[in-house]
């Protein structure tokens, strides 16, 4: 076996590894409690930075199907904010539908308890001191509005509640034209004795949501940031944490001292609390066992509210989709109203994975890319061009040291008769060779060395980021971020039948167009050199081109268009450098030779043993 052989199965053999990760997938999602049966969740043994040992129970029963509601309606938002606890807990995304199909629901991302799944986020102040927790606004304190009842940008609500006490609470939410709710809460003393307490904000979701999809490539769970230290817990470690009394629940708590946010995460969406940038707050990640509620937490510090004073205290909440220029507007200018801080790390609740120095920059070229040509189809082929020119150096020194090769092989061919079967002399004198003819015989797999990191940043991008989400290329291909929807099944939508679901077992073996091209394209780039002599890598590289055909059937087509394009690119380049170092290829010589049947080598029978 010569050396390009060598190097040609090795990275066959890294591209096949490579490909086989993919299919690697967690368990399926745990069995979790029905989330319809009322619960009641308690945030309990709260203890706040400098508060005495002070007790908060958050009451977070049902609330009654008859409290009254205020209408969000913005551009990208619609939904309802309950009165019984200020609960933002019924949200949908205008701009997203569930599937492609005409008339599809639009998402949803919060749902109020007593429904599948619920999903909310609340509000509220935890007593300190000799406050009680009948004294202060929690999960089902009824609040009163005060003036419109619609939130949209630019229109605010508000909300009064008071405990008759001497004490007076103000609440003002607002919205802005994206996905961010900023809620406002002032506290009046009107007594006589100073108030001690501490604002807080919850996200929770009743058990495990039932559209995790529990696939390794993308995080779902807990997100959360604290003093520039990233964190995600998925919901069965959640479920894993140590239990803490004080907080009547399994739990973490982190204290953070300048800027940070936490909440829950899944492929395209989140719902995360922030606090004030720039000052201390503690987070919390809980699970309550016995309500099988998962739960985060902001608990910012204690204030104290001499009689006749006032104190007011500001946290955001978002809520929607984890979209890349939305996202980063609020990292970098804060967001898209005047005088919010900048989110330290928002950019990073997008998973962008291991190779995140390679997948946030390929992200973005693709995204400008998408922005100027308007089709994402024709953006990853743009974007793969692009790749392939910063690599090409490198390719090209692969490919002229891969011609040198076959310049050498008659050389080498010498050296093998000369040898005979001393195999030390023969390697001492083919590796003397190399040097004095300046090849390096490894030089060969540096173009899919180099190949699987960007390939893995791709299906990265491919896979997590929303912007591919429900993408179209042209004709059948209406969603890039879907594996290719025609079937050989049905004859490309020739034959009055549906195609094969994908994930199944007859959606991988009935492939559609995108497979069955790059198996042709792979097939024709190995034509590019003769078979090799040795009929068992005959055999391997006959079968691999088809192989991976199969196996690159349930990717996205977005992954898929990308490989037929670096393949088409790599035949090109690969075909130009060899002819400049004197060497055409014979490409249909090397098909045609593909299609003769290789003589089986007669074997001798034995020789007759002579009679005595």
């Amino acid at each position: 076996m010569d050396d390009q052989n060598k190097n040609l199965i090795l990275a066959t053999v890294l591209s096949f590894l490579v490909i086989m990760v993919w299919f690697v997938v967690f368990p399926p999602p745990e069995t979790v409690v029905d989330p319809n049966v009322p619960a009641v969740t308690a945030t309990q043994g709260v203890t706040p930075p400098a508060a005495e040992q002070a007790a908060v129970v958050t009451d977070a029963a049902t609330p009654s199907a008859e409290a009254p509601r205020l209408t969000i309606d913005t551009p990208a938002l619609r939904g309802s904010i309950s009165l019984l606890g200020g609960r933002i807990d019924d949200l949908e995304l205008k701009n997203y539908t569930q599937t492609i199909e005409p008339g599809s629901d639009i998402v949803r991302l919060l749902s109020p308890v007593g429904k599948q799944d619920a999903y909310y986020a609340l509000f509220g102040w935890g007593p300190a001191g000799q406050l009680e927790f009948s004294d202060v606004p929690g999960a089902n304190t009824e609040w009163m509005p005060a003036g419109g009842g619609t939130l949209a940008p630019g229109q605010p609500v508000t909300l009064r509640w008071d405990n008759g006490k001497g004490l007076e609470f103000e609440r003002q939410i607002a919205v802005d034209a994206e996905f961010m709710f900023t809620v406002t809460d002032t506290v009046k003393n009107l007594g006589t004795t100073e108030a001690r307490m501490f604002p807080y904000g919850i996200v929770a979701r009743h058990g495990v949501p039932t559209d995790l999809e529990n696939f390794f490539v993308s995080h779902e769970g807990i997100i959360a940031r604290a003093d520039g230290t990233l964190e995600e817990v998925k919901y069965k470690d959640v479920a894993k944490l140590p239990f803490v009394e004080r907080e009547g629940a399994q739990a973490e708590t982190v204290e953070a001292t300048t800027d940070g946010w936490i909440g829950f995460t899944s492929k395209y969406w989140m719902t995360v609390l922030i606090p004030e940038q720039g000052k201390p707050f503690t987070s919390v990640t809980k699970y309550v066992q016995s309500a099988d509620i998962y739960q985060t937490e902001v608990r910012q510090p204690v204030v104290s509210i001499a009689p006749g004073a006032s104190v007011s205290t500001a946290s955001r909440v978002f809520a929607g989709a984890k979209e890349w220029e939305t996202i980063r507007t609020y990292q970098n200018e804060g967001g898209f109203s005047a005088g919010e801080k900048p989110i330290g790390g928002f950019i990073d609740a997008i998973d962008w994975g291991w190779f995140f120095f390679l997948t946030k920059p390929i992200f973005s070229v693709l995204h400008w890319l998408h922005a100027a040509i308007g089709n994402m189809g024709l953006a990853i082929i743009a974007l793969t061009f692009i790749l392939k020119l910063l690599v090409l150096p490198l390719a090209y020194k692969s490919y002229v040291s891969m011609a040198r090769m076959k310049e050498l092989q008659p050389e080498m061919e010498a050296l093998k008769e000369r040898a005979g079967d001393d195999k030390q002399m023969l390697q001492r004198e083919m590796m003397k060779l190399y040097k004095d003819k300046k090849v390096n015989p490894a030089a060969g797999c540096l173009p899919i060395l180099i190949q699987i990191p960007i390939f893995f940043s791709l299906y990265k991008v491919i896979f997590v980021t929303i912007e591919l989400r429900q993408s179209p290329f042209f004709g059948w291909l209406k969603d890039m971020s879907q594996p290719d929807p025609s079937s050989l099944y049905n004859l490309f939508g020739m034959l009055p039948w549906d195609a094969p679901v994908a994930g199944t077992i007859l959606h991988l073996i009935f492939i559609g167009v995108l497979p069955i091209l790059l198996g042709i394209s792979m097939w024709l780039q190995q034509k590019l050199n003769p078979a090799p002599a040795d009929p068992v890598q005959q055999q391997i590289f006959a079968f691999m081109p088809w192989i991976f055909m199969f196996m690159l059937g349930g990717f996205a087509s977005g992954l898929v268009v990308y490989w037929i394009t670096n393949n088409i690119i790599t035949f090109t380049q690969q075909y130009a450098i060899m002819r400049s170092h004197g060497h055409k290829p014979d490409l249909f010589g090397n098909i045609r030779s593909s299609f003769k049947k290789t003589p089986v080598p007669a074997v001798k029978a034995p020789p007759e043993k002579k009679k005595k």
